[in-house]
């Protein structure tokens, strides 16, 4: 007679997770200059630390980050931008 035996082996449990000393902080933004829009808000220009800038319109929330942002590319979506203000949504 032949028998059948079925063994289930279940993962071993994670380890519970450390603290992390070395969390990531991201630096301040610093804005450096606020263009309008068409649409009557606005597309804010920011420095990073290492000096690159950033971008981020409060109508369409587009956000735009390359080493290609600079004045005139913010200027361009502020040209082309016809959205409403709109306010940021918080985390609740």
């Amino acid at each position: 007679m032949t028998s059948l035996s079925i063994l289930t082996f279940a993962p071993a449990p994670s380890p519970a997770a450390e603290p992390d000393d070395h969390e990531y902080v991201a630096p301040a933004l610093v804005t450096v200059d606020r263009i309008p829009t068409r649409g009557g808000a606005a597309v804010h220009i920011h420095q990073d630390s290492d000096g690159s800038l950033s971008s981020d319109c409060t109508g369409c929330g587009e956000y735009a980050w390359t080493l290609a942002v600079t004045r005139g590319f913010a200027r361009a979506h502020a040209d082309t931008c016809f959205r409403e203000p709109h306010p940021r949504r918080s985390a609740a």
